[in-house]
């Protein structure tokens, strides 16, 4: 996957908050603590620093949400994770995306603290972020 394509997907899947751009994305590629699982239809972004993984960002296109590929690309990360040395992972996430926290929450992910007014909507709003992790 491009940087190009990375960035098109977490536009449409993010669409009411400021996308990441393609430069972003190339300079997470380049680093090598971090890598991407997923297709064309989605990813899961992450990194691995020492025996701890961060779950960078999960996207999946609108047209193909509902599938399951969300938790596919979750489990994909995960082995990912442990193959680099993972014993653990977190993420954030905004506390009203309630279809990623059923997905994490599912997944034995539990909420650690909140970030209040963390993420910032295009309308202005503000939504705080619910820091979760488990074991891998």
């Amino acid at each position: 996957m491009t940087p190009e394509s990375l960035s098109k997907i977490h536009k449409a899947a993010f669409n009411d908050s400021r996308p990441w751009e393609s430069s972003e994305f190339a300079s997470f590629l380049e680093s090598p603590l971090c890598f991407c699982e997923g297709d064309s239809r989605g990813f899961a972004l992450g990194r691995v620093i020492a025996d701890e993984s961060e779950l960078l960002t999960l996207a999946v296109d609108p047209e193909f949400q509902g599938l399951g590929l969300g938790r596919l690309f979750l489990n994909q990360y995960h082995e990912t994770a442990k193959l680099r040395g993972a014993t653990t992972t977190f993420l954030e996430v905004a506390a009203d995306n309630a279809v990623a926290i059923n997905i994490y929450l599912s997944n034995d992910y539990k909420t650690n603290s909140t970030r209040p007014e963390y993420y910032a909507r295009t309308n202005g709003d503000k939504v705080d972020a619910l820091i979760m992790s488990r074991s891998l």
